[in-house]
């Protein structure tokens, strides 16, 4: 999953007494928080076109949505007359988008206003309002605001206290947000799981409490653990550093910015998973699995479990290629490898394309499927981590956590141009579709080589 954890180099932190891992024990605390307010947002978002495309949107059901008809109309305004399912990919764009934008006013109002621990209360209480609420289908619209804003003030926050365990040059500090990354795809894999069988076997809205269950206690670990958790830094120390850009770090922001284009494009077609990705494995996919004579159907919601399970199984290695690479002299450079993280998702879905010309008027096996999930893990293992600690290094260190909110607007673009490109999938073949899906993959790693050499200049690297 694509998550941002880096913090604004800097931090103050007084050193504590290791005893979580080797690492401060409110570390173990906030590990477990964001686990849960992972679970939470990746069980309803599990759920969300399915329950949108199969029950909520269809005419006996959709009159009963307050705003329904002044969200369609307004969306329809835009992109012209939506049928359902291109309608349920429009709103999940939207949603899954505008939860990557938020952030950015989430951070302000905790630097300026709240302070980071107020703020993610605030953001964690109303995120399980809002899942509480997807229970209730005439709240559908009022749930998702609710759930954007709680994102919005909890995500940029969460992730900035674990960088603030450490005190400036503690070398622990890359480990502890490994172990950070362990719980937000921990809490993805747990996700469709849980909350998607639930939605799936016993009723959409039982998913949807369990989610609403999972922030709750998301939220009463990190209430327990506030005795623990860091200072908050002084306002007066955010925000003195004032002066204008020297001509070093307008280049770096310039070269960042160039990067921001290509990488939307990866998002838009990575994000394809729990949108169009949902759709073909409920529809066009033999979910059979047979072991021995024992046969039984794989939930559809199940496979998005496939992609965090295989983050903790992938990791190891590429990370072990890449120290060999780099004894070797030849580790790719951080850029290149963004480029070979969009390569990934456009072969991918080359997979897809395979299996859905082959297949035709029948259904593919799970296994194209489950190759797929394993060529796309690949290439968000190369791209994700990697742009993140590109900005990291390159940033102005008093821009970084600006420049942070920029770089996740990426995802913000990326999750609104997918629903777009998800509202072709009922309109074209198949085979089409993820044709057209992989091209926009690889003409932005192509992008990317293009400007390898003179970003790798810019971003001295």
């Amino acid at each position: 999953m694509s998550e941002s954890t880096d913090v604004p180099a800097g931090s103050k932190a007084k050193p504590a007494a290791p005893d979580f891992l080797g690492h401060p024990r409110a570390l173990a605390f906030l590990f477990t928080t964001e686990m849960w307010e992972r679970f939470s947002y990746y069980g309803m978002r599990a759920l969300l076109v399915l329950y949108m495309v199969k029950y909520l949107f269809l005419p006996e059901h959709a009159d009963t949505v307050i705003g329904f008809g002044a969200l369609k109309a307004a969306l329809e305004f835009v992109f012209g007359p939506l049928d359902v399912q291109p309608l349920a990919s429009q709103v999940y764009g939207l949603y899954t988008g505008l939860v990557y934008m938020t952030p950015l006013l989430g951070g302000y109002i905790a630097d300026r206003v709240l302070g980071q621990r107020r703020t993610v209360i605030i953001g964690a209480s109303l995120m399980a309002i809002g899942h509480f609420m997807m229970a209730f289908e005439q709240l559908m619209i009022f749930a998702l605001l609710v759930l954007i804003l709680g994102n919005g003030a909890f995500k940029p926050n969460i992730s900035t206290q674990v960088g603030e365990l450490y005190a400036p040059g503690d070398r622990r500090r890359d480990r502890a947000y490994s172990i950070f990354y362990v719980g937000i795809n921990l809490g993805a894999f747990l996700a469709p799981l849980i909350c998607g069988t639930l939605g799936e076997r016993a009723g959409w809205h039982y998913g949807f409490a369990a989610a609403g269950v999972g922030m709750l206690i998301g939220l009463a670990i990190y209430l327990y653990a506030s005795p623990l958790l860091p200072h908050e830094t002084p306002r007066a120390m955010r925000v003195s550093d004032a002066r204008p850009f020297g001509h070093d770090e307008w280049r770096a922001v310039i070269s960042l910015l160039i990067l921001c284009v290509p990488v939307t494009l990866f998002w838009a077609t990575y994000e394809q998973q729990g949108n169009t990705i949902a759709l073909w494995a409920d529809a066009d996919v033999d979910r059979t699995i047979s072991l021995f004579g024992w046969s039984a159907e794989i939930p559809t919601t199940w496979f998005q479990s496939f992609n965090p399970f295989m983050i903790f199984a992938f990791t190891p290695a590429i990370v072990a290629l890449w120290t060999w690479q780099a004894k070797r002299g030849n580790e790719p450079s951080t850029v290149t490898k963004m480029a070979h993280g969009c390569f990934g998702v456009a072969l991918a879905n080359m997979i897809l394309y395979v299996a859905a010309t082959q297949a035709g008027s029948g259904k593919a096996s799970w296994l194209w499927l489950f190759a797929y999930f394993v060529v796309i893990t690949i290439g968000e293992l190369y791209l994700s981590p990697t742009a993140l600690s590109l900005v990291s290094k390159v940033a102005p260190a008093r821009f970084l956590s600006t420049m942070m909110g920029v770089w996740l607007a990426t995802s913000f673009f990326g999750n609104f141009l997918s629903g777009y490109i998800g509202s072709f999938w009922s309109v074209m073949a198949r085979s089409d579709f993820f044709l057209m899906v992989a091209t926009i993959a690889a003409i932005a790693g192509a992008t990317i080589f293009v400007f390898n050499r003179p970003l790798r200049a810019e971003l001295k690297e």
